[in-house]
């Protein structure tokens, strides 16, 4: 079992910085591709970003491209996000995937944070 525990969020205005953090209490997280996902309120959660195991590879959905980074050392993978906008506005959860490749649904991931609330203001 893997115990997900994120952290960094906040409020922040528009334009601003935030970097989210992502560990697991007691284990290294090498063993696994690493995802964030957001959901609003209302909406389902969706797929944000992700890094393979070793931190080679990185996938991101267009709207956050330029803007958001995703990284990773052996017991951390973290989420800088800048030039925030009110529509990043979201709870982010990481997420822990043992398959071999980048899943971008839900049902990829076999462990999940609590998540921590991004509130980005105008």
């Amino acid at each position: 079992q893997v115990q997900l525990v994120e952290s960094g969020g906040g409020l922040v205005q528009a334009g601003g910085s935030l970097r989210l953090s992502c560990s697991a209490s007691g284990r290294t997280l090498t063993t696994y591709n690493m995802g964030w996902f957001r959901q609003a309120p209302g909406k389902e959660r969706m797929f944000v970003t992700a890094i393979n195991r070793n931190g080679g590879s990185t996938y991101y959905i267009d709207s956050v491209k330029g803007r958001f980074t995703i990284s990773r050392t052996e017991n951390t993978v973290y989420l800088q996000m800048n030039n925030l906008k009110p529509e990043d506005t979201a709870v982010y959860y990481c997420a822990a995937s043992s398959i071999a490749y980048f899943p971008v649904i839900t049902g990829g991931y076999n462990y999940w944070g609590q998540g921590t609330q991004v509130t980005v203001s105008s």
